[in-house]
C-alpha cells in the first residue's frame, strides 16, 4: 500500500509518524490523544447515538454525521466523525485522534478508499500490542461501514 493513495491529511499524518523513531511515534500518538475533540453538546447526553467499537481494549464510542459540502452544496456530502474515549486510554484516544484529523470532513468516496490496513502504516506494530492494533483497525472498519451505510441511504 502506498501513502499516495491516502487522503492528503491522512497521508501527512502517516508521513509524520514514519519520519520518527518508535519511541517518538508513541509520543506523537499521545499528542493526538490530547487533541481529540470533545463530543458536541448534542451528543454528550445521548449515548444511544454512539456505537461502541467492542474490539478496542478501552471503551471507545463513535458516530458519524453527514452534511452538505459548503464549497459545493450540490456535490458529495462531507462526513463528520465524533469519538468518545476516556482520558486514561491514551492509545485508543490517540488513534481516534489520528482518524479524526485525517478523515473528518471528507466525502464517502475518500473515506471508503482508505485501505483497511492503514493503521500499520503508522509504524506502531512493535510498540503497541497486537490486540490494540486490532482495535485500531476495527475503529477504521466501523467508520467505513457507517459511512458506507449512510452514503447508500442518501442515494
Amino acid at each position: 500500500m502506498s501513502i499516495h493513495t491516502l487522503p492528503a491529511a491522512l497521508a501527512e499524518i502517516v508521513d509524520d509518524f514514519q519520519a520518527l523513531t518508535e519511541p517518538d511515534r508513541l509520543q506523537l500518538l499521545l499528542e493526538f490523544s490530547r487533541g481529540l475533540p470533545e463530543l458536541p453538546e448534542r451528543l454528550k447526553d445521548h449515548p444511544e447515538l454512539l456505537e461502541q467499537v467492542v474490539e478496542c481494549q478501552s471503551p471507545l464510542f463513535l458516530t458519524i454525521e453527514s452534511e452538505k459540502n459548503g464549497e459545493n452544496p450540490g456535490g458529495p456530502r462531507a462526513y463528520r466523525l465524533f469519538f468518545k474515549a476516556p482520558q486514561e486510554a491514551p492509545t485508543t484516544r490517540g488513534f481516534a485522534g489520528v482518524l479524526h484529523e485525517g478523515l473528518d470532513g471528507l466525502t464517502a468516496e475518500e473515506i471508503l478508499a482508505v485501505p483497511d490496513d492503514m493503521p500499520e502504516l503508522l509504524g506502531l506494530t512493535r510498540a503497541i500490542t497486537p490486540l490494540r492494533m486490532r482495535g485500531m483497525t476495527a475503529m477504521l472498519g466501523r467508520i467505513k461501514r457507517k459511512v458506507s451505510a449512510a452514503h447508500r441511504l442518501e442515494h
